[in-house]
């Protein structure tokens, strides 16, 4: 293998390995939100505000694992 090939490889395990992880944790945050909703709904805002704010701290970590696999393809 030459080192683009290894470059492209790296890249696709990067952001293939660090969207997987947030990936999953919103898909639960989503769920969990939804049957606390469900289950007192007089705490509908701070549910959702939590939540909200729960899932943008997931996706930074998918925008860091971006910015590596950025970093390795071009560097």
């Amino acid at each position: 293998m030459d080192v683009n090939s290894m470059k492209l490889l790296g890249t696709a395990i990067a952001i293939g390995a660090g969207a997987l992880g947030p990936a999953l944790a919103i898909g639960m945050i989503g769920a969990k939100s939804v049957e606390a909703i469900g289950r007192n709904p007089e705490a509908t805002s701070k549910v959702q505000t939590m939540a909200i704010l729960a899932i943008a701290f997931a996706e930074a970590v998918a925008i860091y694992a971006l910015v590596v696999a950025l970093i390795i393809k071009f560097v």
